[in-house]
């Protein structure tokens, strides 16, 4: 038995784009263009001069890992709970509904809201491992930083679409946006070519922001479907586009569907942040729509979407 096949990457297909520019207001529009082009015509690009310094992508690194080493009783101390924060064990998820279970484990947490909105689905608090104290601040500080790197890509997203550089930023101040280590045990192949890491899927949300490390595994599927090698790039991260910003922005952005394999014989971690606005945020194509374009969806609030699509991929959503 072997793993499922892929070809290697074609270097222009993902285009890795400095966005220095955008950040430091220089050529906002110049990388706005090209980040438009890139989430229209693969969904997915590196980007470099990102900001998050690389002494605390290091450490992030470096505790994920020390967090999955433990045993499971005390992984199991934080386990995911109903708003989709904590511990998710392998097997916890699976992409398709006649897929095979994921074999990654992941730890999840979030956006920490006022005491008022707690008790709204997906509102919940952040479990942190008593065996770790020191998890708590690093993953807050990661957390922020990421989230800066998706609000810099979402007004560049804004600016390419011809609206102002705020538009999917209105209602982001109480964010739905998680954060997760993902971590990936070797995958021997005579687990065979239906099983993966992570399966074929795109993402859910609006954007995901994600820092491979340098095992690689990621895989992308292009438009002829075949699967290419998404390799890590030093001094880069992963931006790709999300389910509801192809929703939002009426089919101009492209969501993607990827995998993992991780053939690499070692572990493999990835950080990734999700964003996504408020609960209450109106996912309404007619945004971008110009006069006499029809809306490809009927809108929807960003919590309700989430709710549906967690309900469909996590078991525990399932259980009492």
């Amino acid at each position: 038995m072997a793993y499922a096949a892929h070809k290697e990457i074609d270097a222009d297909l993902i285009p890795v784009i400095d966005i220095g520019p955008l950040r430091d207001g220089s050529d906002p529009d110049g990388v706005a263009q090209a980040i438009f082009r890139a989430s229209r015509d693969v969904g997915f690009l590196y980007v470099s001069n990102h900001g998050i310094p690389d002494d605390l992508i290091t450490r992030t690194h470096e505790a994920g890992l020390t967090f999955f080493r433990q045993p499971l009783e005390d992984k199991l101390s934080v386990a995911i709970n109903r708003d989709h924060r904590g511990f998710l064990r392998q097997g916890g998820a699976k992409m398709d509904d006649d897929a095979k279970a994921d074999l990654k484990e992941s730890f999840i947490w979030g956006h920490d809201f006022p005491d008022h909105l707690r008790g709204r689905p997906l509102h919940g608090t952040n479990q942190w491992p008593a065996s770790m104290p020191s998890l708590a601040p690093l993953l807050e500080a990661y957390f922020a930083a990421a989230h800066g790197v998706a609000h810099h890509i979402m007004r560049a997203c804004a600016l390419g679409l011809g609206l102002a550089e705020n538009a999917f930023l209105e209602t982001a101040s109480q964010p739905l946006s998680r954060a997760s280590l993902t971590w990936y045990p070797p995958q021997p192949p005579n687990l065979g070519e239906d099983q993966f890491g992570v399966g074929p899927h795109t993402d859910f949300g609006v954007l995901t922001v994600l820092c491979q490390d340098s095992v690689g595994g990621l895989q992308v599927q292009d438009y002829n479907g075949d699967w290419i090698a998404a390799h890590p790039i030093p001094g880069t991260l992963v931006i790709n586009v999300g389910d509801l910003l192809a929703r939002w922005s009426n089919g101009r952005f492209r969501s993607t569907p990827h995998r993992v394999i991780n053939a690499s014989g070692r572990e493999r971690l990835s950080l990734v942040l999700a964003f996504d606005p408020d609960f209450d945020t109106p996912i309404d194509p007619a945004l971008v729509c110009a006069d006499g374009e029809a809306a490809l969806d009927e809108p929807i609030s960003c919590g309700d979407y989430l709710l549906w699509r967690f309900g469909r991929a996590f078991d525990y959503r399932n259980k009492p």
